[in-house]
């Protein structure tokens, strides 16, 4: 009996020694594959980016992108500037007329300025109120969108008969290109500006050169 007891024993403890070094080698290869796992992924985590090469077309498409769009964008606020400077000067036109009707003693205004006034604005000789002060201050960079203004008369007998209202571009390519002008014939007249000036027309006659056309 103590023998088969005995050998009991022995079965059971190497049925167990089996046991655990079969848990032993599954613990074991679980390990293994969680460390290989890991180690897959961050492996993985640092193949993700771009490269040197995708970095560079990427950066030669937003180039390409900005050579295109930048110089229309600075033609189409040329466009703008321009339409707003045709604008102004028919609205410094209207005014001299009306400025004329109002101080016939004087005739047109003496200045630009004469024509405007700061709020709150008292209509006078000096400061007529008929147009923007903003408009009115335009006489010097940074003018109004771009442009610079100015209406110049002509007295005779002491009273100013006739009178040029031109404009500029602040910047010659960058505010504006072309240079308008108008007289009490209410019709205003673009140039081509070939001299790229900076300066608005004083010069009643100059406006019905023949570099000055009418705009419709």
């Amino acid at each position: 009996m103590a023998f088969l007891h005995s050998r009991s024993l022995t079965s059971v403890t190497l049925t167990f020694g089996k046991q655990n070094a079969i848990i032993r080698g599954m613990r074991s290869s679980e390990t293994t594959s969680k460390h290989f796992t890991r180690g897959t992924k961050t492996e993985m985590r640092k193949q993700k980016g771009f490269s040197l090469i995708e970095l560079l077309i990427v950066v030669a498409i937003i180039l390409i992108i900005a050579a295109i769009a930048i110089p229309n964008l600075l033609r189409a606020r040329i466009a703008a500037n321009e339409s707003s400077a045709v604008s102004s000067t028919r609205q410094i036109d209207t005014a001299e007329v009306t400025y004329q009707t109002a101080y016939p003693a004087t005739g047109y205004a003496g200045a630009l300025a004469n024509l405007g006034g700061a709020l709150p604005c008292t209509p006078a000789v000096a400061t007529a109120c008929m147009i923007d002060n903003v408009l009115a201050s335009a006489g010097a960079a940074p003018g109004k969108s771009g442009y610079v203004f100015a209406a110049t008369p002509t007295a005779v007998g002491g009273v100013n008969s006739q009178f040029v209202v031109g404009a500029a571009p602040v910047t010659y390519n960058q505010t504006g290109l072309r240079r308008f002008c108008s007289i009490d014939d209410n019709v205003v007249r673009g140039d081509t500006n070939a001299a790229k000036s900076t300066t608005p027309e004083a010069v009643y006659a100059t406006c019905f050169s023949a570099t000055y056309t009418a705009l419709q």
